[in-house]
This record gives structure tokens, sequence and C-alpha cells, in this order.
């Protein structure tokens, strides 16, 4: 793949509307897992050839959006940390669904909707089972039962991290092709 301005517009955009959504949603609990950033990780799979580029664009993404969070909350202006105790789990998880985005990017159209379901159900799976096991200061008992009350509480944040991967993954394939098209105007060569 070859890096060119309008890539790194494109770029741009995702970090954007992945901070603004973030700003916006994560301190109304009701809106808390609408986030556009599982859907970047699983786009950077489906999308992004170069395997080195699309793992970068969702570390970026989620980077430089936590980064402007934590800037605001040094000032005053956010609620709550950008970045926080056992973070590099949901670092790590993003990169798993990047991976996963690339064992299903030649199944095309099955490929996309696989990765609206499968993306948020693994974070949802992974992160409360983290949450639990670490135990996260929520005090949920070390059972069976804990674990289930634990998936119980995040379900909310399921079904919004469910509906957010459906709304951005297609837009942002969308809009990818629509800027994509056309000539290409300055470009860096990336080794493959």
């Amino acid at each position: 793949m070859k890096l060119n301005k309008r890539f790194i517009v494109f770029c741009l955009i995702l970090i954007s509307i992945s901070t603004v959504i973030k700003i916006i949603c994560a301190p109304q609990i009701n809106l808390s897992g609408f986030t556009s950033i599982i859907a970047v990780a699983a786009f950077s799979g489906l999308m992004i050839k170069d395997k080195s580029l699309a793992f970068l664009l969702t570390l970026a993404t989620l980077f430089i959006s936590d980064a402007i969070i934590q800037m605001l909350y040094f000032a005053n202006w956010f609620p709550f940390a950008g970045f926080y105790t056992d973070q590099l789990y949901n670092y790590a998880l993003l990169l798993l669904i990047t991976g996963i985005g690339m064992l299903l990017r030649n199944l095309k159209t099955p490929g996309i909707v696989l990765s609206v379901i499968i993306a948020p159900v693994l974070f949802f799976l992974i992160s409360n089972y983290i949450v639990w096991a670490t135990n996260g200061g929520l005090g949920y008992s070390r059972n069976f039962a804990g674990l289930m009350q634990c998936y119980s509480a995040g379900l909310p944040f399921y079904r919004n991290s469910l509906i957010s991967t459906a709304i951005f993954l297609p837009a942002f394939i969308g809009l990818y092709h629509w800027m994509m098209r056309g000539k290409l105007l300055v470009e860096i060569p990336i080794k493959n």
C-alpha cells in the first residue's frame, strides 16, 4: 500500500471521529460503550493490506484519543482520565480485533457482517472477564455468580458497542472507498 495524502486525511478523520465520540458519549452512563474505536480496529484489519499499518492505525487512534482526553482531564474539562490502570488490556484487545479483521478480509461483505458481530462480542466477553478477574475496584465476588453479575452489568455497554460498530464500520468503509478514488496525490512508499 502506498501512503498518500488522501489516506493521511482519512486517518485524521478516523482519529477525530473517535475522539469526539469518546468526549461526547463516555461521560454519559446511558451512552457509555458507544464508541467508534472497535469499528476502527475492525476496519483496519479488514481494509488496510499492510499489516503494520493496520495495527498502527488502531493504536494511533486509541492512543491519540486517550491522550486528548487525558489533557482535558488535567484541565478539569473532562470527568475522568484518558490513561488508567489496566488500560493495556484494552489496547491488546483492540489489536486482537484488528487481527480478526485480517482473518475475515477475504470474505468481503460476509466478513464485514461477521466483524460487526464478532468484534463487540469479543470485546464485551474479554473486557468484562478482565474487570471481574482483576476486580477493577468493583467488588464482584470471585465465583461464577460474580462473573455473571459483571457480565450482566456490562450488557448496556455491549448494546451500545454493537450499535456503534454496526454504524461506524460500514460508514468508515464507505468513506475509505470514497476518499481513495481518483488520482493519488502525494505518494510515500511503505514496505509490505
